[in-house]
């Protein structure tokens, strides 16, 4: 908040308000910051402390330890956000099995880890072992045969179930905020929205229990976006530690900003994805300082999810490729096609959803979100469990799409048909025909592809955690894999074409099938999501394929050119839209030739301005503006003849102002004269004491003309990050914008529901 002039007047009860009273500062749920005076406060935090610091050795150390707490704050976040991460994986690995079977030897261990520690498993029987033991084994002794495998697949529904009613069942009675994937609601807090709780310590607890439920019950969704959210949890929690962060909302968005960024490091193991992802995606402000911090937690997050090594591979990335053929200009050209595709499902996903959410939310559907959960919990297990590739999870499907086929793989999308006359080296196999396992597995791809898109569309958006990183790269992967198998049948039966002469002879490896799933991934998330640099880094980051980048360009930016073809919004913003926040997207243009005078209000025919004079209104005069009216604040002007503006206080500080004074100032009554200039009134004799709130009087409120473009107006809110803006014709107060007026004009100007933006 911006002060002016010498504050300590005269040193009677008057001014008692010179001095900080609680909650001074603050804001109510569902509105916006002031970015300006928030960055004032600091400044004015700032300078108190430098110049404290000269005064003594403990000051000088306090200003020490208040530099370094933004440091520290981080390495809290790292080591916070990489600890949950590696507790959630290890979870989902072992929740996810006991689906299938348990362990004899030890129930905690997943069916991975239980043969590890066998000494009676074999290389070609790797997954089986005697202490792993399917359900229809351990109940009545049978591995094979119809009824064992009726058996399998009731249980297998039944765990489902149970998993997914767990969840549903913890986020309805303990943290409703703690469904969906958070991101939406992340950006809109990071842009200065105030959602009190949504990162609260239940959120945060319930979010990371029902997650594990979630992902391990099989439905179509992913922990990634969900893990940014609970990072944000970690920062908000660190940050309430220090007050330069729980008292000043601006510099608690840093943190949080640097927060997304480590739960996406420990999400895809991708530190530098997860800063630029922050940076692209989902931050409004990020100062240069916010990018090295960012860059610090992700590093830590990472480095704390490593050392807990939960993928088993001692490697930090999720996916790791190691493929043998360097890839060929012919090549782009499928490439792209994949690139076409992701738009076009990114577009087909975020209009069918979003048709979906908002029929949840104006019917009867809305009112059981626990039935809706166990439905398509059901549909989802009753359909995946006979497709081996929808069966298991999500990212063992996609790890093993995008593996290439060496000479040890067992997989049956490596049945190929084998020369037994070749001696070339183990990895580095030709182009081979494909052989029955491979057909199998092509139809029963195209099937899961179907039922990915199909089941994706119902399941985000649900009153569960749900993320959709997954999901998207699953649907891509698949459609990837297919076609890098159809390109490799091609190039091996038809090599003499042209397009295959110069660079795929007869017994050389040309194709790799995994590539193609690796671009389809990123082509499908990019579509969704419309991110493209920070897409492009975790997509290398996550499988280790750095020499891949220009193919994983092409599909990125091929992918949002198409869906920004059909409609500029991703699916977080088609989301913050769908529920009514207000966020003023950087990326959104407004050409419109509108002026202040356009959107200021009153309007004509309105009620006039309600505003507040410099010195003629009495307490209980501002009592009842306040009461009659919901404005966040008012305008102060030299008298309602004159309109000359001095300045604009806040609602929630006078209701605070005038409570302290009645508590702590003898002598304020209904009738004493509330003044805002530096000398009070000159009363009556027998008057009651009047009360200066001058301390509270923001004396530099943002003002534009009358005539001032629309244009222009818009740019100042987003780069400044203003709650209101008066409109004034040479020293006159007109009128007020506020951010909700832009946000509707905007709607307007497109052709849009004005009223669908609900929040101050």
């Amino acid at each position: 908040m911006v002060n002016a002039g010498d504050m300590n007047g005269s040193g009677n009860l008057m001014d008692f308000l010179d001095e900080p009273f609680p909650d001074v500062g603050t804001y109510e749920d569902f509105h916006t910051i002031d970015w300006l005076r928030e960055k004032s406060r600091d400044t004015d935090r700032h300078r108190k402390i430098t110049s404290k610091s000269k005064e003594s050795i403990w000051e000088f150390i306090k200003s020490l330890l208040d530099a370094w707490s933004g440091w520290v704050v981080m390495l809290l976040i790292g080591l916070m956000a990489g600890t949950l991460a590696g507790v959630i994986d290890l979870a989902v690995d072992w929740m996810t099995d006991l689906k299938e079977g348990v362990c004899l030897s030890a129930f905690w261990y997943s069916h991975e880890q239980c043969c590890w520690t066998s000494s009676e498993t074999t290389f070609n029987d790797r997954d089986k072992c005697p202490q792993w033991q399917k359900w229809s084994e351990l109940l009545v002794g049978q591995s094979e045969g119809a009824s064992a495998y009726i058996l399998n697949y009731f249980l297998y529904i039944m765990w489902a179930l149970c998993f997914a009613f767990l969840a549903v069942s913890l986020v309805r009675v303990f943290a409703p905020y703690a469904c969906g994937s958070g991101i939406p609601e992340i950006k809109t807090i990071l842009s200065g929205f105030i959602i009190r709780g949504y990162l609260g310590k239940w959120t945060l607890l319930i979010k990371t229990v029902t997650l594990v439920l979630v992902v391990s019950s099989g439905l179509s969704l992913g922990k990634e976006g969900p893990l940014v959210h609970v990072a944000c949890c970690c920062g908000n929690f660190f940050s309430s530690l220090f007050s330069k962060y729980s008292k000043n909302e601006g510099k608690r968005r840093e943190v949080l900003s640097a927060a997304a960024a480590a739960g996406v490091s420990v999400a895809f193991g991708a530190p530098i994805g997860g800063v630029l992802f922050s940076l692209e995606e989902v931050s409004y402000y990020f100062p240069l300082k916010t990018l090295w911090r960012s860059f610090f937690a992700a590093l830590v997050a990472a480095f704390t999810l490593r050392s807990i090594n939960p993928f088993g591979n001692s490697r930090l990335v999720l996916f790791y490729v190691e493929y043998h053929t360097p890839w060929y200009m012919a090549e782009l050209f499928p490439f792209i096609l994949l690139g076409v595709f992701g738009g076009l499902w990114g577009t087909l996903f975020i209009r069918c959803n979003i048709a979906w959410c908002r029929r949840r939310k104006t019917t009867r559907l809305g009112k059981y979100p626990v039935l809706e959960v166990i439905v398509i919990t059901a549909i989802t297990a009753i359909i995946a469990y006979p497709n081996p590739y929808t069966r298991r999870s999500t990212s063992e499907l996609i790890s093993e799409l995008f593996n290439d086929c060496g000479a040890l793989e067992s997989s049956q999308l490596c049945d190929y048909i084998n020369d037994p006359n070749m001696t070339r080296p183990v990895d580095d196999i030709p182009d081979r025909p494909a052989g029955p396992g491979v057909y199998t597995a092509m139809w029963q791809l195209a099937l899961a592809l179907v039922f990915k898109i199909v089941i994706t569309i119902f399941t985000f958006g649900m009153k569960i955690p749900s993320g959709l990183f997954i999901p998207s790269m699953a649907v891509g992967a698949i459609a990837g894999r297919m076609v890098g198998i159809g390109v490799e049948q091609l190039a091996y039966h038809h090599h003499d074409w042209i397009i295959f002469r110069n660079w795929c002879r007869p017994g050389a490896d040309c194709v790799t099938p995994g590539l193609y799933a690796m671009v389809g991934a990123a082509a499908c998330l990019g579509g969704v999501t419309r991110m493209t640099v920070s897409l492009v880094v975790i997509m290398f980051e996550l499988t280790g394929g750095l020499e891949y980048i220009v193919p994983l360009m092409a599909a990125a930016v091929t992918s949002k050119w198409v869906a920004d073809a059909f409609g500029k919004e991703g699916i977080y913003e088609a989301h913050i839209h769908l529920n009514g926040y207000p966020f003023l997207d950087v990326k959104d243009e407004f050409t419109h030739r509108t002026l202040a005078t356009d959107v200021m209000r009153p309007r004509r025919g309105e009620a006039p301005l309600s505003v507040l004079t410099q010195d003629s209104m009495t307490v209980e005069d501002v009592e009842t503006l306040i009461k009659e009216t919901d404005y966040n604040g008012f305008p102060v002007v030299v008298s309602k003849d004159s309109e000359r503006l001095i300045g604009f206080a806040q609602r929630r500080e006078l209701i605070l102002a005038i409570k302290n004074a009645r508590q702590r100032q003898d002598g304020v009554v209904s009738n004493s004269i509330v003044y805002f200039t530096e000398d009070p009134p000159e009363l009556p004799p027998n008057s009651p004491h009047p009360l200066k709130l001058r301390r509270i009087l923001n004396l530099s409120p943002f003002t534009v003309t009358d005539h001032t473009p629309m244009e222009t107006v818009v740019d100042i809110f987003r780069k400044l990050g203003l709650r209101q803006c008066l409109v004034t014709r040479s020293g006159r107060l007109l009128g007020i914008i506020t951010k909700k007026d832009v946000l509707r004009h905007m709607a307007q100007m497109a052709n849009q529901d004005p009223e669908s933006i609900m929040f101050n």
